[in-house]
């Protein structure tokens, strides 16, 4: 990077004066209540509920210098904690931190990459229902995930769903004082949801029922100080421990990068730049991979564009990125002023926190939605959701993303009709169903709507007219708007061509791009000279396709005639 350009990035992330105290303002609320989301997102992950804290001063700065999306905050999110999580689960609690820490460097180093490969695009290619699928089934893992702590039961299970009918079927395992800790901490969230106190409600769930605890002495309530030693003042940067890669974090990482760049493009739309400037999704990959790498220098855990913190930071009034910087500044502060009393806080009020998220987090008016939609639709969103609650988070992941490209192709496949058109009085054409079977010695003109790659291609050539059993029948397709056609759709009408000059017949291609006339030429595969014509496309729609009629019809003039000859 030039000197030039580092100053251009110095100049672009300076604090404007007139915002600065609205933006100070703003981040507070954010800081406070990401106190009581950073540790239960490190307990969804694992480890000791201070690198959630950690993460949550670290990734709002990091990524707030270098967003696009100028108010998106990045920090802890459910998803992506779990995701980690379960990639880590089977690590030695001992050294699941170091391993944890690599995992996040990983996954910010991919989103980075993604980000200067320009790879934002892609985003879109993952069906909506695969990701109403994803996430509701995270959500439901938490819930079930969350009932051992909530009421202080040792569950066993190989997934959360296991583990939470282990623990209604073993009502005696529950200890009450848990329970009513956790119930008591549902309750202030659910009281306070519609109130005024709303972005302190977490904070304010885990501070009276653990006061409770701390009162009664109830010491078989577990506490966050079980989980480890909780470091106080301001956490110091430390490099990840390379001897702990393995396929396992390196899968995590992958599946906690897809997670966070999926999951960050949403949070750009909803929450646009207050000055009309349009998001840059490449950007706000980098900003999200520029957060985790920096959270996990500071031993922090996987961050991303959070729904939840963003919504509070435009709410609290926010204006520029330094609302999202500030949060983490705060944070900073209150880690050095109150790190030490992290290790109070009662472990069932961290799973009330995470069971009342994931419950808000459920859509079900969407999944009912999709499930109305087809069956296309209904595959995703049930298969995405069982492979959710029944698989690692990484191979759910992949199953998502494989099977959006899946129905993409399937779609751009199935979702392809042929159509005749018959020239109408005005100079305009008449669309109508193509026939089953060419009639002899006549042009059919045909058009195409729907992609012509791969699948699509050969959709295409069950959906043609059968030339078999006809005399002499000549074809227009029409292939105007097709700027690329790949090899399948080059042997589609190598063979269609050659299936029409068995029967005296020919194929004329109208519409056609130069490119594309340069690549059927240049394969060798389509005899041009022969029973295939080219129409290359012209400034006025429908004069090549008229063109190649013309020549169509004098075609089918001449072979009329020949098969009239007596001599012939």
């Amino acid at each position: 990077m030039s000197a030039r350009s580092v100053l251009r990035w110095l100049g672009s992330v300076r604090p404007e004066r007139r915002h600065l105290r609205a933006d100070a303002v703003a981040g507070l609320p954010g800081a406070i209540s990401s106190v009581p989301d950073g540790m239960a997102c490190a307990v969804l992950a694992g480890v000791n509920p201070i690198h959630g804290l950690y993460a949550s001063f670290a990734g709002p700065v990091g990524g707030g210098l270098t967003s696009s999306t100028r108010l998106m905050v990045i920090t802890t999110t459910g998803a992506a904690s779990l995701a980690a999580g379960s990639a880590i689960e089977d690590v030695n609690p001992a050294e699941r931190p170091q391993a944890l820490f690599l995992l996040t460097v990983i996954a910010g180093a991919v989103m980075v990459l993604a980000g200067v490969a320009r790879l934002g695009r892609y985003t879109r290619f993952v069906s909506h229902s695969v990701m109403i699928g994803f996430l509701t089934g995270i959500a439901v893992n938490i819930v079930f995930g969350q009932l051992a702590d909530l009421t202080g039961a040792e569950a066993g299970g190989e997934f959360a769903v296991a583990k939470a009918i282990d623990v209604v079927a073993h009502p005696s395992r529950i200890d009450l004082a848990s329970l009513v800790t956790g119930l008591a901490a549902l309750g202030i969230l659910i009281g306070l949801s519609r109130t005024r106190l709303s972005a302190v409600s977490a904070l304010v769930a885990l501070a009276i029922p653990t006061a409770g605890v701390i009162i009664a002495a109830a010491d078989r309530v577990a506490r966050v100080k079980d989980a480890g030693d909780i470091p106080r003042g301001i956490p110091l940067p430390q490099l990840p421990d390379l001897s702990q890669l393995s396929a396992s974090v390196v899968t995590g990482a992958l599946a906690v990068a897809a997670i966070v760049l999926v999951q960050g493009s949403g949070v750009a739309e909803a929450a646009p730049n207050r000055d009309g400037t349009a998001s840059n999704p490449n950007q706000d990959f980098i900003a999200q991979g520029t957060g985790n790498i920096v959270s996990a220098l500071f031993r922090g855990q996987p961050v991303g564009g959070s729904v939840g913190q963003t919504a509070i930071n435009r709410a609290a009034g926010g204006r520029t990125r330094w609302a999202a910087i500030w949060s983490g500044l705060w944070m900073l502060a209150i880690l050095a002023a109150f790190s030490g009393v992290v290790g109070l806080v009662a472990m069932p009020t961290l799973a009330a926190v995470l069971i009342f998220a994931a419950v808000r987090a459920l859509r079900f008016a969407e999944v009912t939605s999709i499930l109305r939609t087809g069956l296309t639709s209904q595959i995703a969103v049930v298969t995405t959701f069982c492979a959710t609650l029944f698989l690692p988070v990484a191979a759910a992941v992949g199953i998502g993303v494989a099977l959006s490209l899946l129905l993409q192709l399937n779609q751009e496949a199935m979702d392809l009709k042929v159509v005749q058109l018959s020239p109408a009085p005005g100079d305009r054409w008449k669309e109508q169903p193509p026939p089953k079977r060419l009639p002899n010695h006549r042009v059919t003109v045909l058009d195409v709507y729907g992609s012509l790659f791969y699948a699509g291609s050969r959709t295409l050539q069950v959906r043609l007219p059968d030339p078999v059993g006809a005399e002499a029948p000549t074809v227009v397709l029409r292939l105007r708007g097709r700027t690329s056609l790949g090899a399948t759709f080059v042997k589609v009408v190598a063979e269609y061509s050659a299936a029409l000059e068995a029967v005296g017949g020919r194929l004329y291609l109208s519409g056609v791009d130069r490119e594309v006339a340069d690549l059927l030429r240049r394969t060798g595969h389509v005899d041009v000279s022969g029973p295939v014509g080219i129409f290359e496309a012209t400034e006025l729609v429908g004069e090549s396709t008229e063109q190649a009629l013309r020549a169509a019809e004098t075609w089918a003039v001449q072979q009329r005639r020949g098969t009239s000859d007596p001599d012939r």
